[in-house]
């Protein structure tokens, strides 16, 4: 990266790397930040009930997103798909910045993540085009750079922003700032990644199956959180809606085996969405349930997450190094055990007695399980995919870790609505807790504990498959792209080594 006679800070790459980097670095301090500024949010838009829609709103768009921009790029470029989704992230925000109740709020909140989806697609896209295979590492180590520092600086950010200014800003403001970092990479992207891969090639089609499949996936999750949230008995028409939407669509795009946890591929499938799945779930209620019933800042709230990002860091560093591959197993069984002792101490400071500080320390704890454990997965997975699978089994990950925290936050939403939850008064001051229901909350992190330690169980199920003798390459699937989760990916190769580094190239689209 600091090679400028050949390195991707070199002329013929400066503005397009400083251009695509500086969006990544704003998306991941977005991502962090909105942590950290909704509880707020959602007091005083009297929506705590819809809490949880608020953060599934984005991962149930974003799946559609992921999608139809692998097919777009591969087909037209991504210079659509990144223009379009730049715009359509920044009218989200704008949209839940200026939202007057909470399903505008949590509208906007999918207008965005449909944007995400269409973005993160779009950037690596612009990678495997623009940049020779030599470079490659050193952008995607880039990219891991931009998350490391916005998940500890966001909720300090966000949290002054919040308390000083509004939580409204934390939404509005970041749309300008990505008009910048835009304007520079844009030409140069519409000068080394734009139109076909072939010119020559006949216009191939868009692949309506998959399509369809993902438009499935997205709209019965979207109704299974509707459901959740709407706890009358009518909500069972909805529900059962989106379960047969949902199911099959489900089946149609993960590896067969996977609902069984069948050894091998199946169980690598499935332990990423368990593991993401309980840890956004659980994530995503923290910063609320230490604004509201301890009575902290939302600076302080968002700063007992913010070590995580270091510790998540140094565990893909520990599953990275040569010595631990013949314990990789036991290693993945270990995060998960440590995940699920984080969520269960963090409702503990429910009690007055016990210090917040817990909160930070059983957190930086979690996060270093996760690093060994979403690093594992990926590696594993290009392990057991063959040349010709590679793009499709990454593909189904990618389902596998959105739709998981989709439908485990739809599962606790609806136990922390129908607890009481949602009856969290809806005062106006950053700092002013209104309400205890302790209950509430533990009905949120206990089962999310719960779901954690099956992923342990998981993982012990990861041995035993096949390895094929050709190297696991990256290929592209039908949609044509390789790329996988960036924000819990991306985050963890920047202490990786090269054996570590190598799959980052290897992400797929959902």
């Amino acid at each position: 990266m600091t090679d400028d006679t050949g390195g991707v800070l070199s002329k013929p790459y400066r503005a397009l790397s400083i251009g695509i980097v500086s969006v990544v670095l704003l998306i991941a301090f977005e991502a962090t930040a909105v942590g950290t500024a909704m509880p707020i949010a959602a007091r005083e838009l009297d929506g705590v009930a819809l809490y949880a829609f608020a953060f599934s709103g984005y991962f149930t768009t974003s799946l559609f997103g992921m999608v139809f921009s692998g097919q777009w790029s591969d087909r037209r470029g991504p210079l659509g798909p990144l223009a379009t989704g730049i715009a359509l992230f920044g009218a989200g925000l704008l949209l839940s910045g200026t939202a007057a109740t909470m399903w505008l709020f949590i509208a906007g909140r999918a207008v965005q993540g449909l944007g995400g989806g269409l973005v993160i697609v779009g950037l690596y896209v612009v990678v495997s085009r623009a940049y020779p295979e030599h470079l490659r590492p050193s952008i995607m180590a880039a990219f891991a750079a931009s998350w490391v520092v916005p998940s500890v600086v966001g909720p300090l950010v966000s949290g002054t922003v919040t308390e000083h200014l509004g939580w409204r800003w934390v939404f509005v403001g970041i749309p300008v700032l990505v008009l910048a970092p835009l304007a520079l990479a844009l030409p140069a992207i519409r000068r080394t990644a734009s139109g076909p891969v072939d010119p020559d090639a006949p216009a191939a089609g868009f692949d309506r199956r998959r399509i369809r499949l993902a438009l499935g996936i997205s709209l019965g999750a979207g109704l299974l959180q509707y459901a959740g949230q709407d706890l009358r008995w009518l909500s069972v028409l909805p529900a059962a809606l989106g379960g047969a939407v949902l199911v099959p669509a489900v089946l149609g795009l993960l590896p067969k085996g996977t609902y069984r946890a069948a050894r091998g591929l199946p169980s690598v499938v499935l332990l990423r969405g368990v593991a993401a799945g309980s840890f956004v779930a659980a994530e995503s209620f923290v910063p609320l349930m230490l604004v509201t019933q301890r009575g902290l800042s939302p600076t302080m709230a968002g700063l007992s997450l913010a070590v995580g990002g270091a510790t998540w860091a140094l565990g893909s560093y520990v599953q990275s190094r040569p010595a631990m591959e013949p314990y990789r197993s036991r290693l993945v069984a270990a995060g998960m055990v440590l995940v699920a002792a984080a969520i269960l101490a963090v409702p503990t400071v429910l009690i007055e007695s016990v210090p917040v500080w817990i909160v930070g320390v059983a957190w930086a704890f979690g996060c270093f399980g996760m690093g060994m454990v979403i690093a594992s997965t990926s590696v594993l997975l290009l392990r057991l995919s063959p040349p010709a699978d590679a793009g499709s089994n990454s593909a189904a990950l990618q389902i596998s870790d959105g739709l998981s925290n989709v439908v485990l936050l739809a599962a606790g939403g609806a136990a922390f609505a129908a607890l009481g939850g949602g009856t969290v008064g809806a005062g106006h001051g950053a700092g002013e807790a209104t309400g205890s229901h302790p209950a509430a909350f533990v009905a949120v992190f206990v089962p999310m504990a719960v779901v954690a330690l099956i992923g342990a169980w998981v993982g012990t199920r990861l041995q035993g498959a096949r390895v094929p003798d050709a190297a696991a390459v990256p290929a592209a699937d039908e949609t044509g792209v390789v790329v996988t989760d960036v924000v819990t990916d991306v985050r963890m190769d920047v202490l990786s080594d090269a054996a570590s580094d190598v799959r980052t190239d290897a992400r797929a689209d959902g």
